[in-house]
């Protein structure tokens, strides 16, 4: 064989086998990132259930390591701390709340805002994870993915409840957003602890009131 064709030849062969370690190593990372997926997943489904058992705010690392199955030394390529595992199922149940409001919301007709706000209240009421992650959230914002996370979530709720609103994307508008989830907060809390029952006050008459005040004009 010609030297010039020989070099070509050994040339493709380098380019193929390049080729084909590139494929292999891209296969090898997709795995990786399914099992590190899964496996946090699993990790999730654990602390879950040991939330709904035993309370979110009594979660520990060591209780989920030992409900997954896992050393407890194996949740740290996951969670740091307790903190964050915590926050990712508060931004589960953030997320899935945000799906709600916005499925509400549309299949009400018209009273959009008293749909939305009517759901965020009553899955407030009983997500502990949620109530829970007000403790977790560090006093000066960090870099967490789970905060990240969390943060993201919130955000769609916030989008959901502007949705409701239909009040555009105004600095006033905004404002209006974050009051009233302020408000479904409290609201929320106030029910949870039997407060707002012993004041007098039920859900429809104050999410009425509030679909009168920020989508109706004062």
């Amino acid at each position: 064989m010609p030297l010039r064709e020989s070099a070509a030849a050994f040339s493709l062969a380098e380019s193929t086998y390049a080729l084909h370690m590139s494929l292999v190593e891209d296969h090898r990372r997709l795995r990786r990132a399914r099992d590190h997926a899964a496996t946090r997943e699993s990790i999730l489904a654990a602390a879950r259930h040991v939330a709904n058992r035993d309370g979110a705010r009594e979660l520990s690392l060591r209780g989920v390591a030992a409900e997954a199955g896992y050393a407890p030394a194996a949740l740290y390529g996951y969670f740091r701390n307790k903190d964050e595992l915590l926050l990712a199922l508060a931004a589960e149940d953030l997320a899935g709340l945000a799906r709600s409001m916005r499925e509400a919301a549309q299949a009400s007709g018209g009273a959009k805002l008293s749909a939305a706000a009517s759901v965020a209240m009553d899955r407030l009421e009983t997500a502990e994870a949620i109530a829970a992650a007000s403790s977790a959230l560090p006093k000066v914002a960090g870099t967490s993915d789970s905060e990240r996370l969390f943060n993201g979530r919130m955000i769609a709720v916030l989008t959901a409840l502007s949705e409701a609103l239909g009040d555009g994307v105004s600095r006033d508008a905004q404002a209006d957003v974050v009051l009233i989830a302020a408000t479904l907060t409290g609201l929320a809390l106030l029910k949870r602890s039997g407060r707002l029952d012993a004041l007098g006050f039920g859900n429809a008459e104050l999410l009425a009131r509030l679909e009168r005040k920020f989508s109706g004009g004062f």
